[in-house]
């Protein structure tokens, strides 16, 4: 059997009317996405979509002192570069790799034909967008109210949402970059889920023993994102 990477790994992909997805197939190229790989920069004009299946992208504002801190996540639900087909053709945050993995990519023109020609695929990544713009928003709230903790938590839980495993590979210090923190933060924040049993971390891997337990103890945020990531997002073909 073929271990190649498919298109359908990508839920929004999978959801595509058939026609629209027999068009594009051709046209998307299999990319290996290893960690930490940038995939564009603030304020550069977009050249692709992205469509992670294994990998998961941390979108990123960075400040001027180059500190940074994470506005959402994006893996096997959805697609980076969402600016290409809502017209802005670039934006402030810088798209980085935060769990290597594979996924595809396509050509701006060609995203922004098939959005502007079929209405099922419009209305697909406009809702798309709008559970992204929630992420961000939610996020944002987390970031101000909400204890390292219970965000350490919410980021997690949403990594695993979009990986086949319970594994993540992710060293502390990009996890401070990604949550905007201290490393030391990050690594008191690891030892007492470690400690009660929630997470074993070592040596840049983290597995996840009790996903229960997990959203027991973060916030509502995460609640809030995944709720509407099911009501937006089909799990059937657009139409």
């Amino acid at each position: 059997m073929s271990n190649a990477p498919s298109p359908l790994q990508n839920r929004l992909l999978a959801v595509l009317p058939e026609i629209e997805f027999e068009r594009l197939k051709p046209q998307l190229e299999a990319v290996d996405m290893p960690l930490g790989h940038v995939l564009y920069e603030s304020g550069r004009t977009l050249s692709h979509v992205y469509f992670p299946t294994t990998s998961i992208v941390s979108l990123l504002y960075v400040m001027e002192n180059g500190a940074s801190a994470e506005i959402a996540v994006v893996g096997n639900e959805g697609v980076v570069g969402i600016a290409l087909f809502m017209g802005g053709e670039s934006t402030p945050s810088r798209a980085v790799v935060q769990s290597a993995g594979q996924g595809f990519r396509l050509r701006g023109q060609a995203i922004k034909e098939v959005f502007s020609r079929s209405g099922p695929v419009m209305h697909l990544m406009l809702r798309y967008t709008q559970a992204l713009i929630t992420q961000m928003a939610q996020t944002a709230v987390c970031n101000r109210h909400h204890s390292l903790d219970q965000q350490l938590c919410r980021w997690l839980l949403l990594s695993l949402d979009r990986l086949q495993g319970n594994e993540l590979v992710m060293t502390q210090e990009l996890i401070a970059n990604m949550l905007g923190v201290r490393r030391e933060g990050v690594t008191e924040g690891a030892l007492k889920l470690q400690a009660a049993g929630l997470i074993r971390y070592a040596r840049g891997h983290i597995t996840v023993l009790d996903r229960v337990g997990l959203e027991a103890r973060t916030c509502e945020c995460y609640a809030v994102v995944r709720k509407e990531y099911g009501r937006l997002l089909p799990d059937r073909i657009a139409t």
